[in-house]
């Protein structure tokens, strides 16, 4: 009678993940860009972003009047972020969340919020707003770099300068006696590793100049060394997630080049990347 191998001892002889990646291989990406019509008043670009089994849903508004004239700022545009959460969205939980108390929504809102600051041309458009909002439609870990990722793509659909296009993943280390760096974490592999918190790095950079726009670590590392692995690879998953997106934004061109020059049909620009 043979012996049967359990499905996660098989990965571990593999070295491989719990869902069959690579250590250094990020989710699968599916991108949509313009899924709502910006005709008229209501958005100005769209995107749709799946990473892995986290899905994000972005749009963008303006630049547009301030509500009120004390908002303004006379050299640059003030960039509104707001981020909500479906109550759907993470596995096992359906606690209604509050956008406006909600204090890990209001903490990445305010992240994603900096990151962007530092990549829009703002000194364009003084005097004036641009609306980002965020909602968060899956939870499978990441959201915080899907949410900046699916961003990023809104504004390329919306037509707002850039000085270079935002992308962002997450790397992480196992410790113990793998001694693992982990890119692009899951839901699972966020939470806590043997009884000690697991180290978790959420990275955006501007990837053609090479700048970290966004970095944070809340774990405590054994030394500089771990944090110079883990932030590498933290921005070679950037890159490979620069690489995706650049792809579907030529490929978005492309089909409405096609439409306009009328040798597409309307339905196929917005289809998934």
């Amino acid at each position: 009678m043979g012996s049967s191998i359990r499905r996660t001892d098989l990965l571990t002889l593999s070295n491989l993940r719990d869902d069959g990646r690579k250590p250094e291989e990020i989710r699968r990406m599916r991108i949509q860009l313009g899924p709502i019509s910006s005709t008229g008043e209501s958005v100005g670009g769209s995107s749709l972003v799946e990473m892995g089994l986290t899905v994000v849903l972005a749009t963008v508004k303006g630049p547009m009047a301030c509500i009120r004239r004390s908002d303004e700022l006379p050299d640059r545009a003030l960039v509104d972020v707001s981020i909500k959460a479906t109550p759907f969205a993470p596995s096992g939980d359906r606690r209604v969340t509050n956008a406006n108390t909600d204090r890990r929504l209001i903490e990445i809102s305010h992240m994603l919020k900096r990151a962007l600051e530092a990549t829009i041309l703002l000194q364009l458009y003084p005097k004036s707003r641009i609306e980002v909002s965020v909602v968060i439609l899956a939870d499978d870990g990441g959201r915080l770099c899907a949410a900046t990722n699916a961003a990023a793509l809104a504004l390329v659909d919306a037509g707002i300068p850039m000085k270079d296009l935002l992308c962002s993943c997450s790397a992480g280390y196992s410790g113990g006696s793998t001694d693992t760096t982990l890119v692009d974490l899951n839901r699972r592999e966020e939470s806590s590793n043997g009884g000690q918190p697991s180290v978790f790095l959420p990275c955006a950079m501007l990837p053609q100049r090479g700048t970290i726009v966004l970095s944070q670590c809340e774990a405590r590392l054994p030394d500089f060394d771990t944090l110079d692995r883990v932030l590498d690879a933290a921005m070679d998953g950037c890159r490979a997630v620069f690489d995706i997106m650049q792809a579907a934004i030529r490929e978005h061109a492309s089909k409405l080049l096609a439409i306009r020059n009328g040798h597409g049909d309307v339905t196929t620009a917005f289809a998934t990347g």
